[in-house]
């Protein structure tokens, strides 16, 4: 917790408690959910519940609702303090700590009025965002002339929706979503697209296959099925055909949680070598006492300050954005961190030689955890081509 930027006694107290939090309820069971074979067993609501006790899952919402209104640099501290101990508990959490402040800002008084009681008092509730479709992921990143498949066609009193998402963290366990849906067809998604908010059980909303992930398995995503679907003119966030506006207005911070959330697994591969080098002999003498070993470690530890400094300027400005916002710092801190996550757990793995390609020395779960941000919330190939086109197009 040290390498954190803490500027103040409150955002110390907010980690001690997350990470007592993250020791005693996380750490205990967070093996054997993942090794369960069926994602639909991997989630525990007993995680979700206790993080509502602890004050956790709410720490974004303003106090009016209930919540301790953290700003987004003390909320990624959380993010990434959860994803030291399990990936997926960090994304569960992040989606809901990130959606719940983007709905602050982004719902109407009559639908805060409406939701964010719920969102407060319901011990359960998580919440997602259903952007993702199927052969159509990186189209809204680096836009393409051409619709969502989701659309929302227009009747009385409000919109009916057909098409899928797919991909979508929290899909199967939310309660409310920010649903993005073509509703100009003959428009390419960044001026077609509408924003609306609905509910878990809407008449019409189903939920798919659960997808069978490789790492960041305590955290479910799913298929999210809309078949005549209709959502009422009242769910309608912002203006009609203007969703592109709300992110660009309102999702600064998700690439900056994202950042966080695999830091944390870079930090507990760094704290695994380290721990690892202390005790292992090789070649007559501990692997620390190897200077090449050590300097290995120090680059490690390198990589890790220079990518948690890059997210939490990021997350501040997000914050303070007539201080010097960037729009890169919308795209670079995650693909920079799960880069250096994802070099860090080849180095581990290398570390450990042949116990770390053992499930029981946990070096496993972290090397499959670290692949997931290569392309969550975006492929980083992509961002950086939607970087290269904000600095040069």
């Amino acid at each position: 917790m040290e390498e954190m930027f803490i500027t103040n006694d409150d955002q110390r107290a907010i980690l001690e408690t997350v990470r007592r939090f993250s020791e005693e309820v996380v750490a205990p069971v967070a093996a054997g959910l993942d090794a369960e074979k069926d994602p639909l067993n991997t989630f525990s609501w007993d995680i979700v519940e206790k993080a509502h006790d602890a004050g956790i899952r709410t720490m974004t919402l303003d106090e009016k609702w209930g919540g301790l209104g953290v700003d987004c640099l003390t909320a990624a501290m959380v993010v990434e303090e959860l994803g030291k101990v399990d990936l997926g508990i960090s994304v569960v959490m992040a989606q809901t700590l990130k959606i719940a402040q983007i709905m602050q800002r982004a719902l109407n008084p009559e639908q805060q009025a409406r939701i964010m009681p719920q969102i407060a008092e319901d011990k359960r509730c998580v919440l997602a965002i259903a952007m993702t479709e199927p052969n159509h992921a990186s189209d809204y990143i680096v836009p393409f002339p051409k619709p969502m498949k989701t659309f929302a066609e227009k009747t009385k009193g409000g919109w009916i929706v057909n098409g899928m998402k797919h991909f979508i963290s929290n899909g199967p366990r939310s309660r409310y979503y920010l649903l993005f849906v073509q509703t100009d067809r003959s428009k390419p998604q960044t001026e077609g697209t509408s924003c609306f908010v609905i509910e878990r059980d809407h008449p019409g909303f189903t939920i798919g296959r659960y997808h069978d992930k490789m790492g960041e398995r305590l955290a479910n995503n799913a298929e999210l099925i809309f078949q005549d679907c209709f959502i009422p003119d009242e769910n309608l966030v912002g203006e009609v055909n203007k969703a592109y506006k709300l992110i660009v207005e309102f999702f600064p911070m998700s690439n900056a949680y994202a950042a966080a959330s695999i830091l944390g697994v870079a930090g507990a591969l760094y704290k695994k070598s380290v721990e690892w080098c202390q005790i292992r002999n090789q070649g007559g003498k501990l692997l620390i006492e190897h200077d090449g070993i050590r300097a290995q470690l120090s680059e490690m530890r390198m990589m890790i300050d220079v990518a948690r400094s890059y997210t939490h300027r990021s997350c501040w400005l997000s914050d303070h954005r007539d201080q010097g916002w960037d729009s890169t710092l919308a795209v670079y801190p995650k693909v920079f961190a799960s880069q250096i996550a994802w070099k860090i757990a080849g180095w581990t793995l290398e570390l450990h030689g042949g116990y770390g390609y053992m499930k029981e020395t946990g070096v496993e779960k972290l090397v499959r955890d670290a692949a997931a941000f290569l392309h969550s919330d975006g492929v980083n190939r992509t961002l950086l081509l939607k970087a290269a086109n904000l600095l040069y197009k």
